[in-house]
Order: C-alpha cells, then sequence, then structure tokens
C-alpha cells in the first residue's frame, strides 16, 4: 500500500470535535452511535464481534445476504459509471463484494464510503484500493445535515447509495431517510437492509458477552469496568407513536459514586445514576417496507430475506413523480 491511500480521505469531521463531543455528551449522560467507534479499544472489540467464531448476528445476516446477491444486484448495471456511496461504511467488508460483483459486470466505479471512525475508513479505503478500485472516504457523521449538504455537492455521477448492517435503525429511521430523500435524483438507487424484530431473539442478540464487551469499550477506554463499577441494562420497546417501529435500549447505571477522570476534567456520577446510550431500531417486514417507500420515497424493486427471516434487504429507486 502506498502512503498516499491512507490521505484519501475527507475529512469533515475532525478528531477534536469528537474529543469535544464527547466530553459534551458524558456531561448530558447520552452517548450517541459515533462514540462506540472512536476509541481504538472501541474498534478492536467492534472487529472482534464481527469476525470472531460468533459474530454479531445483524453483521453475519447482512453480510450473508450481501455476499449471496451480490452477482445478481450488480446485473442492473451493464457498463456506465456509477458512484457508491456507503453511509455508515465501517470496515467496508460488506460493501466490497458489491463492489467487486458490479467491476466485474465492466462498471467503472468510484468508491465514496462515509464514517466517523478514522480507524475503520481507513480500513475500508485501503480494501477497495488494494481491490484496484477509485476510492475516496468522507470522515463524517451521517447523521449531520452538513454530511448530507457535502454529498448533494459533490454528486456527479448517477450513484448507489448502501446502507448496510442496519445502520439506518442506529439513527431515527425517518429522519435518516428524510435526508436521504432529498439527496437521491431519478438516476439513483439505494440498496439497505434492517433487522426484523423478534420478542425473544433479538434482545438475546444483544444482551451477550461479546456484545456486551463492545457495547461498554467507550467507558472501558475511561477505566471503568462493567460489573465493578456498575452495570450495562439492555431493554426492548415498541415505539408508541409507530406502529411496527421497536428499540433495544442500553444504558449504564452506576453501582456507586464515580469520579470519572476525562482529559483533565472530572466527571462526577452518583450512585444509581444512569449514562444513556443510543438505541436500535428494528421493524416488523411491512413497517421496514412502508417506511423505506413512504419517508424515502422510494419503489421497491427487490427483497431479499435471511434464512432466519430476522433481516431484509431491499433495493429501491426514486418513485416516479
Amino acid at each position: 500500500m502506498q502512503p498516499s491511500q491512507l490521505h484519501a480521505i475527507d475529512v469533515l469531521l475532525t478528531e477534536n470535535e469528537l474529543a469535544d463531543g464527547f466530553l459534551a455528551a458524558l456531561r448530558q449522560r447520552y452517548l450517541a452511535e459515533k462514540f462506540f467507534y472512536w476509541f481504538p479499544l472501541s474498534v478492536k472489540a467492534w472487529l472482534e464481534l464481527c469476525q470472531g467464531e460468533q459474530p454479531y448476528k445483524n453483521f453475519s445476516r447482512s453480510y450473508q445476504l450481501v455476499a449471496r446477491h451480490a452477482g445478481g444486484l450488480a446485473g442492473r448495471w451493464q457498463g456506465g459509471r456509477l458512484e457508491v456511496v456507503s453511509l455508515g461504511a465501517g470496515q467496508g467488508d460488506k460493501d466490497i463484494l458489491l463492489l467487486q460483483a458490479l467491476a466485474a459486470r465492466g462498471v467503472s466505479l468510484t468508491y465514496r464510503p462515509v464514517d466517523s471512525s478514522q480507524a475503520l475508513l481507513e480500513m475500508a479505503v485501503r480494501r477497495a484500493a488494494d481491490a484496484g478500485l477509485a476510492v475516496r472516504g468522507l470522515k463524517a457523521d451521517v447523521a449531520e445535515p452538513r454530511t448530507a449538504q457535502a454529498l448533494a455537492a459533490s454528486a456527479t455521477e448517477p450513484r448507489l447509495y448502501l446502507i448496510l448492517g442496519n445502520s439506518l435503525g442506529v439513527i431515527d429511521p425517518e429522519e435518516f431517510l428524510g435526508a436521504l430523500r432529498h439527496l437521491l435524483r431519478p438516476e439513483d438507487h439505494v440498496l439497505v437492509d434492517g433487522e426484523i424484530f423478534d420478542a425473544r431473539d433479538t434482545l438475546v442478540g444483544y444482551d451477550n458477552p461479546v456484545n456486551r464487551r463492545f457495547a461498554f469499550a467507550p467507558l472501558a477506554s475511561l477505566g471503568l469496568e462493567d460489573g465493578r463499577d456498575g452495570a450495562l441494562v439492555f431493554s426492548t420497546e415498541s415505539d408508541s407513536n409507530r406502529e411496527g417501529l421497536y428499540r433495544v435500549n442500553k444504558h449504564f447505571r452506576a453501582a456507586r459514586r464515580l469520579e470519572i477522570p476525562v482529559a483533565g476534567y472530572s466527571l462526577t456520577v452518583q450512585a444509581e445514576e444512569k449514562i444513556s446510550m443510543n438505541c436500535s431500531y428494528k421493524y416488523s417486514r411491512s413497517s421496514f417496507l412502508r417506511l423505506v417507500q413512504e419517508t424515502g420515497g422510494v419503489e421497491v424493486f427487490e427483497q431479499y430475506l435471511s434464512d432466519d427471516e430476522r433481516f431484509l434487504l431491499v433495493l429501491a429507486a426514486p418513485a416516479a413523480q
């Protein structure tokens, strides 16, 4: 790998902004999604979660669906130019499956992975560069309006937007799809997946030792220990305002009064006080399809369901006006 390949990343969200945001988030007792992929320990825990002997089910379900159907999906494009924009790309290992299938169809590709994690984004860029693909990453928070603005301003070729690994569910899906709707042009497509809620299996997929280690990693980076200093608590609930939507919630509950040193600043957390963490949305199958089509303003062309019927992948394009 040439050193220049590591610099094929535009920075919209700086490390200083992440650091300031993390301190502000701790003071507000709420950790957003982007902070779970920021610390080196968090990245390590995430990669272990995805690549371990018993990988994170949502990762493996999403990966297997893309692997199984990449060739068929790529068949919609025969030659021409295409920019693949991956929102919440992570390390890019699902993206590369589709990128290679598209390249095999003679499509002239540009890959634009978008993520807030510098470490994961470097991995996605390197993987694509090693495969001989034109790639330029964007370090940004996909939840911020300025990210959508930057993507809109840079659009030239037809685009395929990837929202994989239940990335839609880590931000309010209506807000995410509403922002995406303004980005989409008639020549664009969207490939998006989501987890189908199950009252028993969904919580088990999160409240297990491997996932707990990942979820606790930002607090472990501050010197806290799950069990000694408090407990990580998972729960599920239905969205009372939106039929067919569910949330997996998590929070840390302090077991005693804690003094947490953070960059010269001491954060006091009282016994039984909570630090909330971002939730993850799940869906009934009908609500997922309705949400994607109505809020996203698209027409679904293809649907692919995982073997256990717990994950749904759809290909869509802007609906005719």
